[in-house]
């Protein structure tokens, strides 16, 4: 799951997803494993002709619809909104609150009956930064340095060794999780298919930035990553309030669907602190196992 920097720079996307141990086909826990977020069909908008357009929408068909999506993500970058990002497996959700300086993310991979099921909890408030690490399943144990994790507690980060990282930092200067800016500047082809709901095709390939996609996955893709169909739907004010990019089979990928939404625009609250009594520092080994 790649669910950008968690580091707002996140999420989802990059997630949103922190280099996560997974498990290898004999079940043995690997770090840095990822796997695209993906999303159910309940992401496709409208049908054509279900209502008509909003004011300020583009006309179906026009060119002006690629300039409504562009528009859709400016609030975004105000830094004061929820978000989701969701795959196959895996789940991120989160706020930022750039007033405050600070951000929350929570993710979750896997399941509770999977081999290992893992979930997170980050904590940005600027200059500081905590993630709280729960491991599950049977190769919970095998997750190198796992004694050391210091589990369920919330683990102070060294700002010096998460600089730059897009599993563990936070760059407030690129707050948005998902990179949905990036995503709707490499969109090739774009049509209104209802009331605040669009259709059409991305160049992947140039939106690797982002980070909502597996870098891995876009290699897999090949030509394909050049046109890989989307559907996005703005809210009232012509804001981006959810994005779904449907990823095809490519080598050893598996077709699937990211679905990526915002929401309280302007009303985020600012993250919370962990009590003091529940913060250890962060060991050696978790940074390895992010790295």
């Amino acid at each position: 799951m790649t669910v950008r920097r968690l580091s707002a720079g996140l999420v989802a996307a990059a997630l949103f997803t922190p280099g996560l141990a997974a498990c290898n086909a004999s079940g043995t826990p690997t770090a840095g494993s990822s796997a695209s977020p993906s999303v159910s069909t309940s992401g496709t908008p409208a049908a054509s002709g279900s209502g008509a357009p909003a004011s300020g929408s583009a006309a179906p068909g026009s060119g002006d619809a690629k300039q409504a999506l562009l528009a859709s993500t400016r609030e975004i970058s105000n830094g004061n909104f929820r978000f989701t990002m969701s795959g196959v497996g895996s789940t991120a959700e989160g706020r930022v609150h750039e007033p405050t300086q600070s951000a929350e993310m929570r993710v979750t991979i896997g399941k509770p009956t999977d081999d290992l099921f893992m979930k997170l909890d980050l904590v940005h408030y600027k200059p500081d930064s905590w993630v709280k690490v729960e491991l599950g399943g049977t190769a919970a144990s095998s997750v190198p340095g796992v004694q050391k994790l210091n589990l369920g507690k919330y683990q102070h980060l060294d700002q010096t060794r998460i600089k730059g990282n897009r599993n563990l930092g936070f760059d407030f200067d690129k707050v948005d999780p998902a990179g949905s800016e990036v995503l709707t500047q490499g969109i090739t082809e774009v049509r209104q298919t209802g009331d605040g709901a669009y259709a059409g095709t991305i160049d992947v390939s140039k939106a690797a930035e982002a980070g909502s996609v597996d870098p891995t996955v876009i290699t897999a893709l090949g030509a394909q990553a050049k046109s890989v169909p989307f559907t996005a739907k703005l809210d009232p004010q012509g804001r981006l309030s959810e994005m779904v990019i449907q990823i095809p089979a490519a080598g050893q990928s598996k077709s699937q669907d990211i679905r990526i939404t915002y929401s309280d625009y302007g009303n985020a609250t600012a993250a919370q602190k962990p009590p003091a009594d529940q913060v250890v520092e962060a060991p050696t080994e978790l940074y390895n196992l992010f790295n």
